[in-house]
C-alpha cells in the first residue's frame, strides 16, 4: 500500500508489475486512519527519504508520503534472524544425537558396536548432522576466483572456511566498508602480498564468513550485547570501523564483536539495496502523485475532497 496522509491520498501497490492504483475518494475515508495508526503503532521503519518512507508491519509494505517519525531498527530486525538460526541448530543437534543414539540401541542389541565406539558416536552424533547442514548450505569456500600474490606469483583461486580464523580485516575506502586480506602460503606475504579482496567481492566474502562462522546463531543475551554495542557506536558503519580499526585478525574477535560484525555487515547490505528500492519508489510516487492530483481535481466533486483532506489532516 501507499498513501498520503496530507492529500488524501490511497495506491493498492501490485508486487508483480509494481502499477500503482489509485482507489476511489469514497474508499480512503478508513483505510487511511487504520494506515496512519499502524505505521504509528506498529510498523518497522526499513528506510526513509526527504519524501518518502518504506514501512513493514508483518507481510505489509507500507510507502507513505512524508517522513515517518519513527526510529530505523534494521539490525534488530537481522539479530532475531541470529537467535531464530540458534534455535534450528538446536534442533539439528538434537536430532543428530537421538539419531546417534538408535543406532548405538540397535548396535548393542545386534552386538555389533562396542563401548568405545558407542562413545565416539554419541559424541559426535549432534555435530556430524550440523556440520553435514552446514556443509550442504554453504560448501567449502566463501570466494572462489583467480587472484595472484604480487610478491610471488603464487595464484590464489579460493577462500576456504577452514582458514577463516586467519583472514585479515582492513578499513575500506568507503565508509564502514572492509578490505579482506590472506597470507600467501609460498612467500609469507600479507599486507603487501597475499590475497586481497575490496568493495562488493569483500562485502559478500565477509558476510558469507560471517554466517558461516556463526552458523550456530546466538542467544538473546548475545543478540543484545552485539546491538547494544552497534548504537554506543552510532550505527552499522561507526561498529564496522571500530571493530576493524587499524587491522585486526577474525580469529581475533570476541564473541559480541564478531556478532555484532556480522549484523552490521548485512544490515549495510540490506540498507543500500532499500535505498535503491526507495529511490526508484520516488520516481514512481512523483508520477502517480500527479495523475493523482488531475484524477481528484477534476473527478471529485470539490466539497468531498475539502471534507476528506480536513479528516485525514484532523483539521477543521
Amino acid at each position: 500500500m501507499a498513501y498520503d496522509p496530507g492529500k488524501g491520498r490511497l495506491w493498492a501497490v501490485c508486487r508483480a508489475c509494481k502499477r500503482w492504483s489509485l482507489a476511489p475518494i469514497e474508499e480512503r475515508w478508513e483505510a487511511l486512519e487504520e494506515l496512519e495508526k499502524l505505521t504509528r503503532d506498529q510498523a518497522q521503519l526499513l528506510s526513509q527519504t526527504d519524501n518518502i518512507a518504506l514501512l513493514r508491519s508483518g507481510p505489509l509494505e507500507i510507502v507513505r508520503v512524508g517522513r515517518a517519525n519513527l526510529t530505523e531498527e534494521a539490525w534488530w530486525r537481522y539479530g532475531r534472524e541470529l537467535t531464530s538460526r540458534r534455535r534450528r541448530y538446536e534442533k539439528l543437534s538434537l536430532a543428530g544425537t537421538l539419531t546417534a543414539g538408535a543406532v548405538v540401541v540397535g548396535g548393542w542389541a545386534s552386538g555389533g558396536v562396542t563401548l568405545l565406539g558407542a562413545w565416539l558416536l554419541l559424541g559426535r552424533g549432534g555435530d556430524a548432522l550440523t556440520d553435514a547442514a552446514r556443509w550442504l548450505r554453504f560448501g567449502s569456500a566463501a570466494w572462489r576466483g583467480r587472484q595472484t600474490c604480487p610478491k610471488c606469483g603464487h595464484v590464489f583461486d579460493s577462500v576456504r572456511y577452514g582458514a577463516r580464523g586467519s583472514l585479515g580485516l582492513f578499513p575500506g575506502d568507503d565508509p564502514g566498508s572492509v578490505r579482506l586480506a590472506q597470507r600467501c602460503p609460498v612467500c609469507g606475504g600479507y599486507r603487501e602480498g597475499g590475497l586481497h579482496l575490496e568493495g562488493a567481492e569483500a562485502e559478500r566474502t565477509l558476510r558469507r564468513v560471517l554466517a558461516y562462522h556463526h552458523f550456530s546463531g546466538a542467544d538473546e543475551r548475545q543478540v543484545f550485547s552485539a546491538t547494544r554495542l552497534i548504537q554506543e557506536a552510532g550505527g552499522p558503519q561507526d561498529l564496522t570501523r571500530l571493530v576493524v580499526r587499524d587491522g585486526r585478525v577474525l580469529g581475533d574477535l570476541q564473541r559480541t564483536g564478531a556478532v555484532a560484525l556480522e549484523i552490521a555487515a548485512n544490515e549495510s547490505a540490506e540498507q543500500h539495496l532499500l535505498e535503491l528500492e526507495l529511490a526508484e519508489l520516488e520516481a514512481r510516487w512523483l508520477a502517480e502523485e500527479e495523475l493523482a492530483a488531475i484524477v481528484d481535481g477534476e473527478l471529485t466533486p470539490l466539497p468531498l475532497l475539502e471534507t476528506l483532506r480536513r479528516k485525514v489532516t484532523r483539521r477543521k
